[in-house]
């Protein structure tokens, strides 16, 4: 991978945490709790959730599983199509987040959520994920295939729509924006890294984010210099 720590560390840089974005309003504990309910009567209450993670989950999950596999998600694909000010990007450089959006195939892993504390488990999921009211549609079921054949599978940033989705962007265009946004929590060359190193350890290799890493790299050492963390 060309993509290093040593150049991802070049792209991290001290940014204020501006909260979050302006009119956003955080979901209240009696809206997860609601939420939580509601996620699990959509499953069944009788079947094991699972939880598809196609970037961030699978290396930072932030709740507890009792099993995982590789699964396939088809008609979905990862996109860098969200547009975010805070986090990993700044008001002065936006950045972009991976969300799914129509067509293609997206490899990825499932996760069995513990069936201890289950509806906890579920709102720890969801507070992670979602937060915000206005995040709220973008948790979905997908159908995903596994060597032991289907299964649905709960999933977040999927179908995006309106102002903060770009869409289509050219990979060049991506990776001039991942190389340069960093935000209070890390910067998208980091996410990028850390997304392609953890599918790689189960297998998998997506031929848009291979690319990208390549792309980033070159951005990375173009901006600190032709040697940099050579």
């Amino acid at each position: 991978m060309l993509l290093t720590p040593e150049l991802v560390a070049l792209s991290i840089r001290p940014e204020p945490d501006h909260g979050p974005e302006p009119g956003w309003t955080l979901l209240s504990d009696d809206d997860l709790d609601a939420f939580a309910h509601r996620v699990d009567e959509e499953n069944g209450r009788a079947e094991p959730i699972w939880v598809f993670a196609y970037g961030s989950l699978i290396w930072k999950p932030d709740f507890e599983s009792i099993g995982h596999m590789r699964a396939s998600a088809f008609g979905w694909h990862r996109s860098f199509c969200l547009k975010m000010t805070r986090w990993r990007g700044s008001p002065e450089q936006t950045g972009l987040m991976m969300a799914l959006e129509r067509g293609g195939r997206c490899d990825g892993v499932i996760y069995r959520l513990s069936e201890e504390d289950r509806l906890g488990q579920i709102r720890r999921v969801l507070r992670r994920e979602i937060r915000f009211e206005q995040n709220v549609d973008m948790a979905r079921w997908v159908k995903v295939q596994t060597e032991d054949g289907p299964r649905m599978a709960l999933t977040f940033w999927a179908g995006p729509t309106g102002e903060r989705v770009a869409s289509k962007l050219p990979l060049e265009d991506v990776a001039h924006i991942l190389a340069r946004a960093c935000g209070s929590v890390g910067s998208c060359a980091e996410y990028l890294y850390n997304t392609v190193a953890h599918l790689e350890e189960f297998g998998i290799r997506d031929r848009n984010l291979w690319r990208l890493q390549e792309l980033v790299a070159h951005e990375l050492r173009t901006i600190h210099g032709a040697g940099a963390a050579s």
